[in-house]
């Protein structure tokens, strides 16, 4: 059954202040809601059951994108298109501009929010993976004021996160700092295109001689929230890559994750892949090694 529009409120402040201002008059009445891609597939279906909308969409102070000395400050509002197009992001944060690409299709990218990605905390969103590996932090805003808190521990469980209901994220903040650094991420879906993710990987280490100096490896799809792979890292992490290296940091990977069996996979699928793809990012790294 669909949704009736009439059972629905929706206001359009003017400005941030105004937003969080509204916000923290009635705590958790207003859902924010920003480029709306998800929130309408619920509208439509007749199954999103809030009644108080509060737009944020298009306001200036969430839409920038400002480069920094030592970090890019990501407004939360800027869109999948407004992030795969920026020049400086691309050149330093290719992981983060290429799950922007594969982000549903071009329309999706248009309107489909960074924020709005985060804060739906959905484990198969193709971007959070990126800003795990990438160490992002978030920069949240109040009535009370400004915090910032590291993206790695904003999601506490499937769909919940340490978001405050009288709060917004205002930007996501990437460090400059991954130079000579070797990237890939990878979407593993059932098409190439307009797919939600069986499992996805971001991945990206710096190595000095033979040894792995530094590794950071995050999957999404495989657990109640993005994870990184921490135990996986450290087996990596100051070691030369070998043959029984890559089979130790499969079978960590593995044992690391939490699959489940869902419309779009098997746990047991989801688990070679995640696997496959942590093997596929060492033997890469280490053809590049041999390369240079």
């Amino acid at each position: 059954m669909r949704s009736d529009p009439r059972d629905y409120e929706l206001v359009a402040p003017g400005s941030l202040q105004a937003a969080v201002a509204l916000l923290a008059r009635s705590p958790g009445e207003w859902i924010p809601i920003a480029g709306g891609t998800d929130i309408m597939v619920q509208y439509a279906a007749g199954k999103f059951q809030s009644r108080k909308l509060v737009s944020i969409w298009n306001l200036p102070e969430l839409r920038s994108i400002e480069v920094l000395a030592h970090e890019i400050h990501v407004g939360a509002g800027c869109t999948y298109t407004d992030i795969r197009e920026h020049e400086v992001l691309g050149r330093e944060f290719p992981m983060l501009a290429r799950a922007a690409r594969w982000t549903g299709g071009i329309a999706n990218q248009n309107r489909g929010t960074i924020g709005g990605n985060i804060v739906n905390a959905s484990p198969a969103a193709d971007s959070l993976p990126a800003l795990l590996a990438y160490d992002a932090e978030l920069i949240l805003i109040s009535v009370r004021g400004e915090r910032r808190m590291s993206y790695a521990g904003f999601h506490t469980d499937y769909k919940k996160t340490k978001l405050a209901p009288d709060e917004l994220i205002q930007a996501v903040c990437l460090p400059r700092q991954f130079s000579g650094y070797v990237c890939h991420a990878r979407k593993v879906g059932g098409r190439n295109a307009q797919a939600i993710s069986k499992v996805c990987i971001a991945a990206l280490a710096r190595v000095a001689g033979r040894a792995v100096e530094d590794v950071r490896i995050a999957l999404g799809s495989v657990a109640p929230i993005p994870l990184r792979l921490s135990a996986t890292e450290q087996v990596v992490r100051g070691k030369a890559i070998d043959e029984s290296l890559v089979l130790l940091a499969r079978k960590t990977a593995v044992a690391e994750i939490q699959p489940i069996d869902d419309i779009r996979s098997t746990a047991r699928y989801r688990a070679a892949v995640a696997g496959n793809l942590v093997a596929e990012f060492l033997n890469l790294l280490n053809a590049d090694r041999k390369k240079t």
